[in-house]
């Protein structure tokens, strides 16, 4: 009889113990997205997690609201490309699974910011506490530092043209305002860089060089300093074959300084590229904005 009981009892306390850790697996295989494919069209909160984390990643600059659009898709893209799968805009179970290993998605903070009607960003690295309001587009941290410099450089000049009065001695030398708070080397490089690039192009088409790389510093898809954006790997031929480092004419210069001061004839383009030697598939699949000279340039 006690042989039985103690039997019994075991069985009883087995199927005790199931019962928790059957429920505890179940949870921990909760599948982050949604079974279905997501696609241009798509709505819902599987969108929202999407955006975030594509967002979270950096390829995502748009407003996350849970509507599939063009800029979702093309995030998506450009992830996909990036992350060496296939390329078609369609968010899959193996997307969804690179996204997942790859980006972090805080679903009640994110589903929270959306119900308060608040605007906010969702970048990696940055503390949640900090992305309540919009991503500051004023430029980098240096480049407002720059900026600053600049004013105060400026301020200093006036005072000393006032304090002269009718005395001929010459002002202190003083730094040349730099536009937008960029450096002289800044400038010298971009200059480089439009010289390499298109010193065969019109005035225009140089300017429009000259704004593709200022739009890219200002992505956050992309470095945020001059020279991280020209030399990033595979992003310029003239850095490629070495025409970066051909002395730049005036000409290079004044269109830098243009772009510098907001001229932009590429409509906000990222990327260009000439139709005549471009080999990548993936650079014709870019949405294009319009041609200058012999470049397309694209969203």
């Amino acid at each position: 009889m006690n042989g039985k009981k103690l039997l019994l009892c075991s069985i009883v306390f087995l199927l005790m113990m199931m019962i928790p850790l059957s429920h505890f697996d179940t949870v921990q295989k909760s599948e982050a997205f949604s079974p279905r494919v997501l696609q241009k069209g798509s709505t819902g909160d599987d969108v929202i997690e999407l955006q975030s984390r594509l967002q979270y990643l950096g390829f995502y600059n748009g407003k996350i609201d849970g509507l599939f659009g063009w800029g979702t898709y093309w995030a998506v893209r450009n992830f996909q490309y990036e992350y060496s799968l296939n390329v078609d805009g369609l968010v899959g179970s193996e997307t969804k699974a690179k996204l997942e290993k790859a980006s972090q998605f805080n679903k009640q903070w994110v589903h929270e910011q959306l119900r308060s009607g608040r605007e906010f960003t969702y970048y990696g690295g940055t503390p949640l506490d900090k992305q309540t309001k919009k991503k500051d587009t004023g430029g980098t941290g240096q480049q407002k530092n720059n900026q600053q410099q600049n004013n105060q450089q400026q301020n200093n000049q006036q005072q000393n043209q006032g304090n002269q009065g009718n005395d001929d001695t010459p002002p202190e030398p003083t730094s040349v305002n730099v536009p937008s708070g960029y450096s002289q080397n800044d400038i010298k490089l971009l200059a480089n860089a439009v010289y390499g690039e298109a010193r065969g192009e019109s005035y225009v088409g140089q300017v429009a060089v000259a704004a593709v790389i200022l739009n890219r510093v200002e992505s956050p898809t992309f470095p945020n300093t001059v020279s991280g954006v020209i030399f990033e790997p595979r992003a310029f031929t003239a850095v490629s074959d070495g025409q970066i480092w051909l002395t730049p004419n005036d000409q290079a210069k004044d269109a830098v300084v243009d772009a510098l001061n907001g001229m932009d004839p590429t409509g906000e383009a990222l990327y260009y590229f000439n139709p005549a030697t471009a080999t990548s598939d993936w650079i014709w699949s870019r949405p294009q904005i319009k041609k200058i000279g012999k470049h397309i340039f694209c969203k």
